[in-house]
């Protein structure tokens, strides 16, 4: 996982729950059975509200 980054922008990945986060991009990408699901159609888009908290 540490050497898994953003396919959109290469940027780094933070890891919360069932995602792998893209705060640059504002999207949340699944886990799935263990598998992470990189594909841009696939992630959900991350509310500012949700950015902030990953902030502090």
């Amino acid at each position: 996982m540490e050497i898994l980054v953003c396919p959109l922008c290469k940027g780094p990945l933070l890891k919360r729950n069932e995602e792998l986060i893209c705060k640059a991009d504002r999207l949340a990408f699944p886990v799935k059975d263990g598998i992470v699901v990189m594909l841009a159609e696939e992630a959900r888009t991350l509310a500012a509200e949700e950015i902030e908290q990953l902030a502090g």
